[in-house]
C-alpha cells in the first residue's frame, strides 16, 4: 500500500537524484576500463595467432580477424555508452511554432545639412 496521501498523488513527482547520469569523470574512467579490457583481449588474439599459425591455421586466422575487428568495436562501444546515459532532456523553453514576421528595412540616404558648406 502506498504511503502517499491521496491529495498528493496527482502532483508531479520531484526528480530523484538516482535518476541523474554519472559524472563525466566516472564515465571517462569506465570507458577507459572497457577500452583497456578490449585491447587486452586483442593482445590475447595476437598472441594466440602467433602461437597457432603453424599448427592450426584456421584458429590463427580467426584470431587475426578478431585482432583486426576488436579496436573498431571497442571504440564504437565506448562512445555509445555516453549517449545511452544521457536520457531525456527537458525542454528549457517552448519554441514558437510559427516563425516571427520578418521586417524589411528600406535603404535611406542621409545627406549633410545644407547650411554647412565649406568651400
Amino acid at each position: 500500500m502506498s504511503r502517499t496521501p491521496w491529495r498528493h498523488r496527482d502532483e508531479p513527482r520531484a526528480e530523484s537524484i538516482t535518476g541523474a547520469r554519472a559524472g563525466l569523470t566516472q564515465d571517462l574512467r569506465g570507458r577507459q576500463r572497457r577500452y583497456l579490457a578490449a585491447m587486452l583481449v586483442r593482445t590475447g588474439c595476437v598472441v594466440l595467432m602467433a602461437l597457432t599459425w603453424s599448427r592450426w591455421p584456421a584458429l590463427a586466422v580467426c584470431a587475426l580477424v578478431g585482432a583486426v575487428l576488436i579496436p573498431y568495436v571497442a571504440v564504437v562501444v565506448a562512445q555509445a555508452g555516453w549517449r545511452q546515459q544521457r536520457g531525456v532532456r527537458h525542454a528549457l523553453a517552448n519554441a514558437p511554432e510559427e516563425p516571427a514576421a520578418r521586417v524589411v528595412l528600406e535603404p535611406t540616404l542621409i545627406l549633410p545639412p545644407e547650411g554647412n558648406t565649406t568651400g
